[in-house]
C-alpha cells in the first residue's frame, strides 16, 4: 500500500528539499536497475561513486523521490525529484523501509542465524521442520529466497535492508507465518537487518574467514555478537561447539540457551550422534528435564546433526512444543540443502559430493564426515575465491591435504586475481600438512573434476568443495554460467559410471 512522502518526513522528522505534495511511495530500492514506478530511490555513498549520482536514471524508471546524505543531495538536484536528506542513508534504510512496507504490523515468526559455518544449513533445516509442522514458510539464505512455494535466486547472503523488508512484505501477501533468515557479519555491520526484531536468533560457530572485511578475529566476533542485542532479537540459542560460543553467552544482552554436540561440553541441550550413513545422520536431542527426540537429517556429518539440533531448539524457544516437533520429524527431517555436502552421483561407482564450504573449519568437518561413510579413498577437489580473504588459504590447503588421500587443486572464482597465484598459495598450504595427500594441480575446474573421476574407483569418495549451489564462475567481473553439479555428473557419465 502506498504511503505519503509527507508522512514519512513527519514520522522521522526529516529534512526535505522540494515539494512532498501528492507524492506517494510504494517501494524502496538502492539500485536503479530495480526501480519500479512509485519507488523511493536511496542514494548510498560508495567506494568509487555516489549512488545519488544516478537519481536522474532512477526518475526515468519511475522513482518519485530520493533519500540520500548531504553530499548526495547536491548530486541528485538535477533529477528534479524531492530529496529527503539524512546523515547516513544506510543507517536510515532499515527503519524507513520498515515504515514504507509496514513490516512491523502483524509480522511472521522471525528466526535469524549467524556464524561462520552452518548458517545456510540451519536455515534450510529450520524451514523444513516448520513445513512439517504445517506452516507456510519463508527463507532468506545465501542460496535462495523462498516465499511459500516460490523460489528466487539470492544475490547476497543477507539482502540490503530495503530488499529484506520488501521480501517480508511479499511473504505477508502469501500468508507466510514463519521465516528463517541467514544473517552474515557484513549484514550486521552494514545495517542490512535494521528495522527487524527477530523472535529467536542463533549462533552456530566462529572460525577463520572474512578477514578481508574485518581487521582480526576480535572485530569479526564483535560483528556477530551485535546480533544478541534487544533491538535485534528477543531470545537466543548459542552453540558451544566452538570456543567463541561461551563468549557469546557472556556478552549477550538477551536471554540465551545453549546447545552442543561436543563430548564433555556443559550445555543445556545435547546432540548425540546415533548413526552415520551415506544417506543420513541419525541423532538424539536431549534438553532440560531429560526431554528428548530422535530423528535423522538427510546429509552426512555430525555438524549437520548439530545444525538440525540448533534449529529444533530455536523452535522450542519460539514456543513450539518439543513433543509436537518430535512427532513431525519422527520419520526424519525432510530437507533439501542445495550444495551442502550434496550427493550428485549414482549408486554405482565413486560417490561425489558438491559442497559450498570455503573455510578451513568447513573443510575439516566435511572431510571428516565423508571419511566416515567411505570404504575407499577420499579425493578432494578444491579452489579458493579471488579478491577475498587470502590469509586463510594456507590453512585451507593444509587441512585439505591432511585429511584427504588425493588432493586436486584447481580454480574457483578468480575474480580479478591471477588464478595461478591463488593455486600456488593453496599448494604451499598443502605442503605444510603433516600427512600430505597425493597432489595434483589441474586448471580449469571442468578438467579438474574429470581428472579426479579418472583417479577414482568404486568405493572412493570425491568431495568438490567451494562451488556448492552456485551456477556461475566470476572471472574478471563476468559471471560465466557454470554448474559444479552438472560438471560432476557429466564427468561421471563420460567415465562410464
Amino acid at each position: 500500500m502506498a504511503r505519503s512522502l509527507a508522512g514519512l518526513v513527519a514520522e522521522f522528522g526529516l529534512e526535505v528539499i522540494g515539494s512532498t505534495d501528492g507524492v506517494e511511495i510504494s517501494g524502496v530500492t538502492v539500485r536503479t536497475s530495480e526501480v519500479h514506478p512509485g519507488d523511493l530511490f536511496v542514494g548510498l555513498p560508495g567506494e568509487h561513486s555516489h549512488g545519488a549520482g544516478f537519481a536522474a536514471d532512477a526518475r526515468e524508471r519511475g522513482a518519485v523521490a530520493v533519500m540520500t546524505d548531504r553530499a548526495g543531495a547536491a548530486l541528485a538536484e538535477t533529477s528534479g525529484l524531492p530529496i529527503v536528506v539524512v546523515d547516513s542513508p544506510r543507517a536510515a534504510l532499515g527503519d524507513v523501509s520498515a515504515w514504507v512496507y509496514q513490516t512491523a504490523e502483524e509480522p511472521p515468526l522471525l528466526f535469524g542465524i549467524t556464524g561462520t559455518n552452518g548458517k545456510t544449513s540451519t536455515a534450510y533445516l529450520l524451514e523444513a521442520i516448520l513445513r512439517q509442522l504445517g506452516l507456510v514458510t519463508g527463507l532468506s539464505s545465501t542460496a535462495e529466497r523462498h516465499i511459500g512455494d516460490l523460489t528466487v535466486v539470492s544475490r547476497l547472503t543477507t539482502p540490503e535492508a530495503s530488499e529484506l523488508h520488501a521480501l517480508l512484505a511479499r511473504m505477508r501477501e502469501s500468508e507466510v507465518r514463519a521465516v528463517a533468515v541467514e544473517v552474515s557479519a557484513q549484514a550486521l555491520s552494514k545495517n542490512r537487518v535494521d528495522g527487524i526484531v527477530f523472535d529467536v536468533v542463533a549462533f552456530t560457530n566462529l572460525s577463520h574467514d572474512h578477514l578481508d572485511d574485518y581487521a582480526d578475529m576480535e572485530e569479526y566476533f564483535a560483528a556477530k555478537l551485535a546480533f544478541f542485542e534487544p533491538e535485534r532479537g528477543r531470545r537466543g540459542v548459542v552453540s558451544l561447539d566452538s570456543g567463541w560460543g561461551h563468549r557469546v553467552v557472556e556478552g549477550s544482552h538477551i536471554p540465551v540457551t545453549t546447545i552442543s554436540a561436543t563430548e564433555g561440553v556443559d550445555a543445556e541441550w545435547r546432540v548425540e550422534i546415533l548413526d552415520e550413513r551415506a544417506e543420513f545422520t541419525e541423532f538424539r536431542l536431549t534438553g532440560p528435564e531429560g526431554r528428548s527426540l530422535q530423528t535423522t537429517v538427510p546429509v552426512i556429518g555430525w555438524h549437520m546433526a548439530a545444525n538440525a539440533g540448533l534449529a529444533i531448539v530455536m523452535l522450542v524457544e519460539a514456543g513450539f512444543e518439543l513433543e509436537a516437533i518430535g512427532h513431525a520429524v519422527q520419520d526424519g527431517i525432510e530437507a533439501y540443502l542445495p550444495g551442502r555436502t550434496e550427493r550428485v552421483s549414482g549408486d554405482v561407482g565413486p560417490t561425489v559430493y558438491v559442497d559450498f564450504g570455503h573455510s578451513p573449519d568447513a573443510f575439516l568437518n566435511t572431510l571428516g564426515a565423508v571419511r566416515k561413510v567411505t570404504s575407499g579413498r577420499v579425493i578432494m577437489v578444491v579452489g579458493a575465491d579471488g579478491d577475498r580473504d587470502a590469509t586463510k588459504r594456507d590453512e585451507m590447503g593444509r587441512v585439505a591435504s591432511e585429511y584427504s588421500d588425493i588432493l586436486v587443486i584447481t580454480d574457483h572464482h578468480p575474480r580479478f586475481e591471477n588464478p595461478e597465484a591463488i593455486r600456488k598459495m593453496l599448494i604451499h598450504g598443502a605442503g605444510l600438512a603433516e600427512h600430505q595427500a597425493e597432489l595434483h594441480e589441474v586448471s580449469p575446474p571442468e578438467q579438474a573434476i574429470r581428472h579426479a573421476v579418472s583417479l577414482a574407483k568404486d568405493g572412493d569418495s570425491i568431495l568438490w568443495a567451494g562451488p556448492g549451489h552456485q551456477d556461475y564462475r566470476d572471472i574478471e567481473g563476468v559471471r560465466t554460467p557454470y554448474s559444479a553439479r552438472a560438471e560432476a555428473r557429466a564427468a561421471l557419465r563420460e567415465a562410464g559410471w
